[in-house]
């Protein structure tokens, strides 16, 4: 049997010469690869149930740019899992202590999913840090959020695959489920590549975006100790997240919002009234998973805009 991958092996493996270091910040031991040598540094952050390793399409092209920096957000891949934290103006701390470490005075910054909730708190809390900031699919938490249905709404169904995903269809049951404290991970142990499949199914339109090979090391990081709590506490932290939002001063920087046809009206609807400087563009041909799917149109996106 072939030995697991380490977060090292598969820096290697990227074009750009990528590699994979760690660094004690704000309280909390952060994994990161990087790579380039040249432009602006550009942070990229990941979300759940995934790792950096969901860049690693992108990230050549965008280290012939740009000094990139792929973070294991507290929680994820090879962080720490610590008991607490995971609200994320906490996790901006992280994030813009790291940027500090790394000796960078501003960086751009770009996050999808939670990573991308992150990101925008990095720059509504840290705007001289921040350059230019490009969210991927899904915002910070907003008060929408307290108005999710426990029950599937109108077109929304569990039920459908990725490719028969729409606006408005998509019933997001998993914020529910990782609220709960402790079943998660009873019910996940030994069990990981289970979830990360079905979600694959659910909100990825092309099944082949994401191999095999790449689902086994997502499986595997939410197989390490920690893994499911720490992910599931991203979600627990919502509520606060949302009475957090309200003390954050509105974006002044150029924001790039990037999202697939079912999660537009969460990105335009979200960003509008937070962003002055706001350009919104729908990936085609997408589900959730952006820079898997469609990565030559994200790093198209991503490289006019940051230029």
């Amino acid at each position: 049997m072939t030995p697991p991958l380490t977060d090292a092996d598969l820096a290697a493996s990227l074009d750009g010469g990528f590699t994979s270091a760690h660094a004690d910040v704000n309280g909390v031991r952060l994994h990161y690869v990087t790579g380039g040598d040249r432009g602006t540094p550009l942070v990229l952050l990941g979300g759940w149930p995934q790792t950096w390793w969901q860049f690693r399409k992108v990230m050549p092209a965008l280290a012939a740019e740009h000094r990139v920096v792929a973070v294991d957000i507290r929680g994820q891949g090879g962080s720490a899992k610590p008991a607490d934290g995971y609200d994320k103006r906490t996790m901006a701390a992280d994030v813009h202590a790291l940027i500090r470490h790394l000796g960078y005075e501003q960086a751009d910054v770009a996050g999808h999913d939670i990573g991308g909730m992150v990101a925008e708190a990095v720059a509504a809390l840290y705007p001289d840090t921040v350059r230019r900031l490009v969210i991927l699919d899904v915002p910070h938490p907003d008060e929408g959020l307290l108005s999710l249905p426990m029950l599937p709404q109108g077109a929304q169904d569990a039920n459908i695959t990725g490719a028969e995903q729409g606006p408005g269809t998509a019933y997001l049951w998993w914020f529910a489920f990782n609220q709960v404290r402790g079943l998660p991970e009873a019910l996940l142990e030994g069990r990981e590549r289970v979830l990360v499949d079905w979600l694959c199914g659910y909100i990825l339109r092309d099944q082949d975006s994401i191999d095999d090979d790449a689902r086994e090391v997502y499986a595997r990081a939410l197989a390490a100790p920690g893994a499911v709590r720490a992910g599931n506490a991203w979600y627990q932290a919502f509520v606060q997240d949302i009475a957090d939002l309200a003390e954050y001063p509105p974006l002044s920087l150029p924001v790039l919002g990037l999202a697939c046809a079912g999660n537009m009206p969460l990105i335009r609807g979200g960003l509008a009234g937070r962003a002055a400087d706001l350009t919104v563009v729908e990936v085609p041909d997408s589900g959730h998973y952006l820079p898997e799917e469609q990565p030559e149109f994200v790093t198209d996106r991503m490289l006019r805009f940051l230029r």
